[in-house]
């Protein structure tokens, strides 16, 4: 089978993806073999690729934004059957023991495997997935619009809950890739006004399209104090800046697997009972939820496709803001 592989980290411009051919996995008991449809860019995929977060081991096959077909069923493996097709997200497997299993908040499990950083994920034509953690997909989307919705989608869900968002509220988007503008139109649906800070001009108009109220600058100022902000921009120094929007008791949420260091801040840009919370991946619960909600909304997905020797370069346009929405490789 054709793969993307890592062998070791570098700069995305140099290329670190090689295109090469491996035998085709075998499902072991309790996986299923999986022929790959399409996989989703993620900025985890680029810190990955770049060492800025560092697997347990390479070479490593990147990738946890996966829509495929079942292929062939591992030993003691039921509710599932060939030709299905699923979704394999960014949580491959958790312990289901531990403290944090037993609360539902498996994504916090010490002992969590993690798709395309633990184990090998979907930028390649088959690869194998614990049948316990992936998810069935809704009939209404195609395998390029359903892609994003496995991580993006799912880590933007999970983060306007932990942003603390409530009807009708005020909600501060900064940066606006694939993410934000899948969480804008969950927003939007739930009567919020949304405020978006992106300095792309062509991801100001897909705000605009897609329904915010205000676009800026992350320097700019909101015309109102925002109830609550998500940071999807993996940069520190944003973060003073925007708890400055936002109003005594609002809330900041993180969405960053990796973020550059937050700077020294005065006291008083979190006084006034501010909460400034990380997003640390998602729960199965998360991706059962959202994809319910994608398809009753209905989401609209953006995307722009790469065939999957053009992996390197989709990464490149990623890291650079020329994708407007999500990048999908198509094996």
């Amino acid at each position: 089978m054709k793969t993307a592989r890592l062998n070791k980290p570098e700069p995305v411009e140099r290329s670190p993806l090689k295109i090469t051919e491996l035998p085709r996995p075998i499902a072991g008991p309790g996986q299923l073999l999986l022929r790959v449809r399409a996989c989703g860019l993620c900025h985890t995929d680029l810190h990955t690729i770049e060492g800025d977060i560092v697997p347990p081991h390479y070479p490593i096959i990147p990738g946890h934004q996966v829509v495929a077909i079942i292929e062939e069923l591992g030993d003691g493996v039921e509710g599932w059957d060939d030709g299905d097709r699923v979704g394999v997200p960014w949580l491959y497997r958790a312990c289901g023991t531990c403290d944090h299993c037993a609360r539902g908040d498996e994504n916090l499990c010490d002992r969590a495997q993690f798709t395309g950083f633990h184990v090998d994920g979907g930028y390649a034509e088959f690869m194998v997935a614990d049948a316990r953690y992936v998810l069935p997909l809704p009939d209404g989307l195609g395998d390029e619009e359903v892609a994003p919705l496995l991580c993006a989608g799912i880590i933007g869900y999970r983060s306007l809950h932990k942003s603390d968002l409530h009807p009708g509220e005020r909600l501060g988007l900064v940066g606006f890739g694939a993410s934000a503008h899948l969480a804008i139109q969950v927003a939007t649906y739930w009567d919020c006004e949304v405020y978006v800070f992106t300095r792309s001009e062509s991801h100001r108009q897909l705000a605009r399209d897609l329904g915010a109220v205000w676009v800026g600058g992350s320097e700019d100022r909101a015309p109102v104090p925002l109830d609550r902000a998500i940071l999807f921009a993996p940069v520190g120094d944003l973060v003073p800046v925007t708890l400055e929007k936002i109003r005594p008791g609002g809330t900041l949420a993180i969405n960053a697997i990796h973020l550059s260091s937050i700077p020294e801040m005065e006291y008083r840009v979190i006084y006034g009972e501010r909460t400034l919370r990380s997003v640390a991946n998602a729960t199965y619960r998360d991706g059962v939820e959202f994809l319910r909600l994608a398809t009753e909304i209905p989401v609209k997905v953006s995307t722009r496709k790469y065939a999957l020797e053009e992996a390197n370069q989709a990464l490149n346009d990623l890291k650079n803001s020329r994708i407007d929405g999500a990048g999908v490789l198509l094996p």
